[in-house]
């Protein structure tokens, strides 16, 4: 039964290019995305209490997303307000438009070299300026933004509904045809 249906399957799709870990990311970006959408730039920047602001978290993701894979990774950094608005400074409501633009331009930036990792990749270390290696494995990185978004994306359903936003996503969307669970090579 087994074999005839992996037959079936595998005639139909096709495994993707990238490491399994980091489709596994994209997918959790394209959920994050999917949570977030129609907000107005008001409801992006309201803080209920002591709750971040919508544009607060998709700033904060941008940062994390840059500091791994942008400038500890290779040096670089497109959207320097971001660390300023949301590595753990004081509240901030960034403009929601904005920090949608750094994100973009920072997951687009990421993207080709996430496509280089390999399993052996993840277990290496990134490395300080001075030569000693950050706490965590390209891996645990992987894995930790990809959790961050999942976390964040929590948060951001409660606040939406504390705004009395309506129609929001449905808790998760097609993993299965997006993003399916593949064995790491």
């Amino acid at each position: 039964m087994i074999s005839s249906f992996h037959t079936a399957y595998s005639t139909v799709y096709t495994a993707p290019m990238a490491h399994p870990l980091v489709e596994q990311l994209r997918f959790a970006r394209k959920e994050f995305q999917r949570g977030l959408k129609n907000i107005s730039e008001e409801d992006g920047q309201k803080r209920l209490g002591t709750m971040n602001s919508l544009s607060w978290i998709v700033a904060h993701m941008a940062w994390q997303e840059q500091l791994y894979w942008l400038t500890r990774a290779q040096g670089l950094m497109p959207a320097p307000e971001v660390r300023e608005q949301a590595s753990g400074a004081p509240a901030s409501t960034p403009s929601l438009a904005a920090a949608w633009k750094a994100w973009k331009t920072i997951t687009s930036a990421s993207d080709a070299w996430l496509d280089t990792l390999t399993s052996q990749r993840l277990t290496e270390f990134l490395t300080q300026d001075d030569g000693t290696p950050y706490r965590e494995s390209i891996g645990s990185y992987l894995l930790r933004v990809r959790h961050h978004y999942w976390y964040h994306l929590g948060e951001s359903q409660a606040i939406r509904q504390m705004l009395s936003h309506t129609s929001l996503g449905t808790y998760v969307g097609d993993q299965h045809g997006k993003a399916p669970y593949q064995p790491e090579d």
